[in-house]
């Protein structure tokens, strides 16, 4: 257990390092005024005429009191997996349309719940957590050595998953 919590240090290292390094690089660039940038949106890119939520605490809040699954996405803006996963995940109808039928989180940093990190802090990662709040550990991806991780080839089983989400919700409730 000791090299697991050695490992999720440096893993935090190494994205606070990164964090610390954008931030230095965005007051350096001047020229941006030129272009006028769009409003960034709660959506981040992974589905604008849907309905998310700004934080963990309100995207629960949601979930027990409207009786619907809650889908976090965990994703870093220049991370190459994530903006690759982002683009089919915005660009699927379907996966856009079962959408609606959850609350809907995409986070760029972690939160403090571990549950949210059942195998590690990577991106991207997708959880899901029913109207009970419990996080469905039971819905994963294909990769052993990282259960919540999807690549954009995976997406139909992404949304398979969604699809199992929601049929969970039914059966037991």
């Amino acid at each position: 257990a000791m090299e697991k919590s050695y490992v999720s240090i440096f893993l935090l290292l190494i994205v606070i390092s990164c964090a610390l390094a954008k931030d230095a690089g965005k007051k350096d660039s001047k020229d941006t005024a030129a272009k006028p940038k769009l409003p960034q949106t709660l959506s981040r890119g992974w589905g604008d005429q849907l309905i998310w939520t700004q934080t963990y605490e309100e995207a629960l809040f949601r979930a027990k009191h409207s009786q619907k699954p809650l889908m976090i996405i965990h994703h870093l803006e220049d991370c190459p997996h994530s903006q690759a996963l982002k683009k089919v995940f915005a660009e699927h109808k379907d996966i856009q349309n079962l959408a609606e039928k959850f609350i809907l989180l995409n986070l760029v940093y972690e939160t403090t719940d571990k549950n949210l990190a059942p195998d590690g802090q990577y991106v991207p990662r997708v959880l899901f957590i029913d109207p009970s709040l419990t996080v469905r550990a039971d819905i994963t991806g294909r990769y052993s050595n990282r259960l919540y991780a999807y690549e954009p080839s995976d997406i139909s089983l992404l949304y398979s998953n969604m699809q199992k989400a929601l049929k969970l919700l039914k059966t037991e409730l």
